[in-house]
């Protein structure tokens, strides 16, 4: 992004072809191999999430992308062998640290390398030759673990063509606490909101340690520096507003979701621990409403009742109390809640009390929730 800003032109490579291969950077053990539907439709998504990044349509230096599969397709084995293998030595191979990481006999877990990772770095080295050929591509940026793979390619320019190239890495984001960047309890933390909404992706950011939230807002926000010292200071002189935070998940969740999910996000987060109503509530997507309330109690009335059972009645057979003297003692301390919204002990359950017709949120004092589904 920072470079198509400055006016160059990027060149994003997906590896159709080296999927099919497996990368042992970073590896104790082989990876599974990708069949190429699946490497197919990876592709498509990859280049779907590229677009929120860098431009395909900038007017001057629009940013591309390409598949190696296009150019290995063709190719034999033996013409791979003669073109391009003998300009790099096994010696050269085997002084990688990929490589001698997995040949190590110290290394339990390593089961050996086979042929087929071996070869990897040659196929990523063409990778860079061909781009240099073709599109007069000198530099190609990947994460540190990639560096032996992409001076495999500076190399193999050198010698087939001549030329200079250059491979510049980034070191591998880690937490604070010496953990994976990305990961939570629930999982990995994806990009795509099929596997990770955006409010669960916004609460990620909301919820980065004080430590890691300065170094984040540096990587992942384009705000300016003194924009970044300045929050850096205000966070500093009061750490529980979370100022920091919430800036960076603002910056993250816009740049990734877009300004609607952002807000929809935001409102989400107001209803746990802030005041809310019930449109705001009903105006939720089923989906973030589900994942606000993921881990609270959960119980279930039959539709059929709604209309006639009152919400003392409705308090126990859900689930959410256990008696009915429970239930009375609970309404006469104006204790309980239908959809964030206060109510007396006359009240009675109805279809107008429907979540995306399916759920009634109950709710007694400030954070004990219960969701009722309706069946």
């Amino acid at each position: 992004m920072h470079f198509q800003r400055a006016g160059h032109k990027p060149v994003a490579l997906v590896g159709g072809a080296t999927g099919m291969i497996g990368d042992p950077s970073g590896k104790s053990k082989e990876r599974n191999l990708l069949d190429e539907e699946t490497l197919n439709k990876n592709v498509e998504a990859i280049k779907n999430q590229l677009a929120q990044f860098i431009d395909f349509n900038a007017e001057n230096n629009p940013a591309v992308l390409v598949n190696n599969y296009d150019w290995f397709k063709d190719i034999s084995l033996i013409d791979f062998v003669r073109n391009i293998g003998k300009h790099i030595s096994v010696n050269y191979m085997m002084a990688k640290d990929s490589v001698k990481k997995r040949l190590n006999p110290e290394n339990d877990d390593s089961a050996g390398m086979s042929f087929t990772e071996f070869t990897y770095q040659l196929f990523q080295g063409y990778d860079f030759l061909n781009l240099y050929r073709t599109m007069d591509c000198q530099l190609q940026m990947g994460g540190s673990d990639q560096w032996g793979n992409m001076t495999t390619g500076t190399e193999l320019i050198r010698r087939v063509e001549g030329g200079k190239a250059y491979a510049l890495t980034v070191p591998l984001i880690t937490k604070a606490d010496g953990g994976k960047f990305g990961k939570t309890e629930q999982g990995n933390v994806w990009l795509s909101a099929k596997y990770t909404s955006p409010y669960k992706f916004y609460q990620f950011w909301i919820n980065t340690s004080d430590e890691d939230a300065e170094k984040y807002i540096k990587i992942f926000t384009f705000l300016n520096k003194d924009t970044i010292e300045k929050l850096i200071k205000e966070h500093q002189e009061a750490p529980h507003y979370r100022l920091l935070q919430k800036k960076l998940a603002e910056e993250v969740t816009r740049m990734v979701h877009g300004e609607e999910a952002l807000q929809n996000a935001i409102n989400a987060s107001q209803i746990l621990f802030g005041k809310t109503t019930a449109e705001a509530l009903k105006n939720l997507d089923e989906q973030t409403f589900l994942d606000v309330f993921e881990g609270v109690p959960q119980g279930e009335l039959k539709r059929e009742r709604l209309g006639d059972i009152d919400i003392a009645t409705a308090l126990v057979e859900s689930g959410f109390l256990s008696s009915g003297n429970e239930a009375r003692r609970a309404l006469k301390e104006n204790s309980i809640s239908v959809n964030k919204e206060k109510i007396t002990a006359d009240k009675v359950l109805s279809m107008d009390d429907l979540i995306k017709d399916k759920y009634i949120l109950l709710q007694r004092g400030k954070k004990k929730y219960f969701l009722t589904r309706i069946v």
